[in-house]
């Protein structure tokens, strides 16, 4: 039996996707670079690779439920199993923004179909195989934009960013993930939340005072837990790695 872990990282062809798929396949992990996009997600393989990580692209559209379960079908056969699932794969389009009274319905919907939607259709799609592994990890990565507490604080420097469509659907990840801790609680399998904090990536034109990186960092802490830590957690984003976000 192959005890090499494998981890699926969705998004991974640029930006916090990339590095924790750097950072996974760093400890040895078997990492498949999910990405819709062949050419840019066989580059990405192609650059881990080269930097002596065992890592495979697999295509994968998170909007589209039949790609998930081809992609789940994939791994299956290549490997029989998964251990670790990053959901990082995430939106904050141009057709959402704006005042929440001017926020299109479309651009609401185009939202939620990656960051929502589309991490139920993997998680789903992929729940057979993280049952066979010894200990399963569920990454979902989400932001302090998802939390309410903060939100809703005048003195929170996350106070004035009213993102109706970005902001809900990242709450809408937490309840989410929050489901899927409490259904596999009595299973090897733990779910939590990653916030990479503003890291500087193409999804905010690369203004983030944080790299790349530090949000990976997030998401490797959480991936990698052992048997006695949380599922169903909030974490990170702060410059200690690991710190609670408020819910």
């Amino acid at each position: 039996m192959n005890t090499t872990q494998i981890a699926l990282i969705t998004g991974a062809n640029k930006g916090i996707g990339f590095e924790a798929a750097r950072l996974l396949g760093g400890k040895g992990m078997t990492v498949l670079v999910g990405a819709r996009d062949p050419e840019r997600g066989e580059k990405a393989a192609s650059l881990l690779a080269g930097e002596g990580i065992d890592a495979r692209f697999v295509r994968i559209d998170v909007t589209d439920a039949a790609s998930a379960e081809a992609a789940a079908e994939r791994i299956g056969e290549e490997h029989g199993r998964l251990d670790v699932l990053v959901n990082n794969a995430g939106i904050s389009p141009a057709s959402a923004y704006g005042p929440p009274s001017e926020t299109s319905l479309a651009g609401i919907r185009e939202t939620y179909e990656t960051n929502v939607f589309g991490v139920v259709a993997v998680t789903n799609a992929m729940l057979p195989l993280l049952r066979r592994s010894p200990a399963g990890r569920i990454v979902n990565v989400s932001s302090e934009l998802g939390s309410l507490t903060l939100l809703t604080d005048p003195s929170s420097p996350f106070f004035p960013f009213n993102l109706l469509a970005y902001n809900s659907s990242k709450t809408a990840l937490n309840a989410v993930t929050i489901a899927y801790a409490k259904e596999l609680a009595d299973t090897a399998i733990k779910v939590n939340l990653a916030n990479p904090g503003y890291c500087a990536t193409d999804l905010n034109g690369n203004s983030g005072f944080r790299t790349p990186v530090q949000g990976a960092v997030e998401v490797v802490l959480l991936a990698t837990l052992d048997e006695d830590g949380p599922s169903g957690a909030f974490q990170g984003g702060a410059e200690e790695p690991g710190q609670p976000v408020p819910w």
